[in-house]
């Protein structure tokens, strides 16, 4: 759903004026690298604007409001802004083709909706940095452009891609692709929609399109397919150190006092079990 405008005229200035500077302490990403998004969770501190856009944003009035506009009832809100806040992306920046943790770190709940503000009064759609909503990664879906004021809500699934191509803007310092993000969680959510709990999931992207037997590469063809393999390198790193973290953990569990004293304790059971 697109809402325009969603803020009042005041209101979106003021939250422009208040923008944090891009702080590259700020911008690391899943794998502790530095690159060039930068985010801030903590949103009502930022300014009285933020404080000002944080209030409605956990008003029961607002969060029913949603709840019926978008069917997904008794929402939440978080006020770790977990994920969310401002999102700051510099000339270069792309996001990857993702869907979004499921559920809360910390909390244990679902996540069901996101909700985000564009802060950009200037914008070309051939830019790049519109946001793609896909039904999968490899099917075209709806692309809107991240102009200011314009609100875009969609719910958190396990369908739910979404991304935006590499930012390739102007050679002017004051331009950057920015916004704010608020996610709205429930306690349940219905079963066949349930999954296990995951962190963000992306989908690489493929190679473009013209890179075909006799095409001559180019000075930027060399570099998209140097990025593209650096990327992925990256991602088969970032998942080869998790795998790793998740079999220390388990092996933490299988050799525990408790453990040890439970597989005693079942013996019995485990070995009737074999024997039909």
């Amino acid at each position: 759903m697109v809402i325009e405008p969603f803020l009042t005229t005041t209101a979106l200035d003021e939250l422009i004026a208040e923008f944090p500077t891009f702080d590259s302490g700020q911008s690391a990403n899943e794998r502790g690298e530095a690159g060039r998004k930068a985010v801030r969770p903590d949103l009502p501190t930022i300014g009285p604007a933020y404080q000002r856009f944080d209030r409605p944003m956990r008003d029961r009035e607002f969060l029913a409001l949603m709840s019926s506009v978008t069917s997904i009832p008794e929402l939440l809100y978080d006020p770790d802004y977990i994920g969310g806040g401002t999102h700051e992306n510099l000339d270069g920046q792309e996001l990857d083709t993702h869907v979004d943790f499921n559920f809360h770190p910390t909390r244990q709940l679902h996540r069901r909706l996101n909700l985000i503000v564009f802060l950009n009064r200037e914008w070309d759609e051939s830019w790049g940095g519109c946001l793609e909503l896909l039904p999968d990664p490899w099917t075209a879906g709806t692309s809107v452009a991240p102009v200011a004021n314009r609100c875009v809500i969609f719910e958190t699934t396990e369908s739910s891609w979404h991304g935006f191509r590499r930012i390739r803007l102007p050679e002017r310092r004051d331009l950057s692709r920015r916004s704010i993000a608020v996610y709205f969680y429930t306690k349940n959510r219905p079963t066949p929609e349930t999954a296990e709990s995951h962190g963000t999931v992306y989908y690489q992207r493929p190679l473009p399109e013209h890179l075909r037997s006799g095409h001559t590469l180019t000075e930027g063809d060399a570099w998209e397919l140097e990025t593209l393999i650096a990327r992925r390198d990256k991602q088969i790193q970032f998942l080869y150190h998790r795998e790793q973290e998740f079999s220390e953990a388990i092996r933490a569990i299988t050799s525990s006092p408790s453990f040890r004293i439970g597989r005693a304790l079942t013996w019995p059971v485990r070995a009737l079990r074999g024997l039909f």
